[in-house]
């Protein structure tokens, strides 16, 4: 039984954590980040309409308890289901995303509008366009032909469509966005 000199997971985790809480205190003392904050602590600037509408949606979906505020704990949730969530969170997550009504269903136009604010915020080359990719997407997984991906249709469907999966995963992978925020704590330590 030697002396263990290495840093345990849970040291290292508590060390992230303190500098995640650094980050987000110097980015807004208040402790509570506005849409605003929110745009400037990502790095979002010079976005269109339609890519302002998406990240609009992404703060409502982090703020959990709508009182137009993210929060410390609403921050750390989010930042797990980047870092950590499972595929089944993830795609809830996704659906409240794209359900942007909050109808419970998502219709064609919502889905088109999302896709194109992901790529024009991503700015990665697309093999197909927004429309036909919106069009393939309900042709595989609107099963009852309505228009509109329920909550069931687009879980299972997703699930089932490897290649969807793929796709809508790396699309809204925002592990960039996490990784410029950790180059910037690595600096600052």
């Amino acid at each position: 039984m030697g002396n263990n000199t290495g840093t345990s997971v849970e040291e290292l985790q508590a060390c992230e954590s303190h500098q995640w809480y650094r980050k987000f205190m110097t980015e807004c003392p208040s402790g509570l980040l506005t849409y605003y904050e929110f745009k400037q602590f990502f790095g979002l600037r010079n976005l269109t309409d339609t890519s302002n509408a998406y990240v609009r949606t992404m703060f409502t979906t982090f703020d959990m308890n709508d009182d137009g505020y993210i929060d410390f704990m609403e921050y750390v949730a989010a930042l797990s289901l980047v870092l950590k969530g499972g595929v089944q969170q993830k795609l809830r997550w996704y659906f409240k995303l794209y359900d942007v009504d909050g109808s419970g269903c998502i219709d064609r136009e919502e889905l088109l509008q999302i896709i194109k604010s992901i790529r024009a915020i991503n700015a990665l080359p697309c093999e197909m366009s927004a429309e036909d990719f919106a069009n393939m997407v309900f042709d595989k997984i609107d099963i009852n032909g309505d228009g509109e991906l329920s909550y069931e249709e687009f879980m299972e469907g997703v699930q089932k469509d490897e290649m969807l999966l793929k796709t809508l995963t790396e699309s809204l992978d925002l592990s960039h966005i996490v990784q410029k925020i950790q180059g910037e704590l690595r600096a600052n330590v």
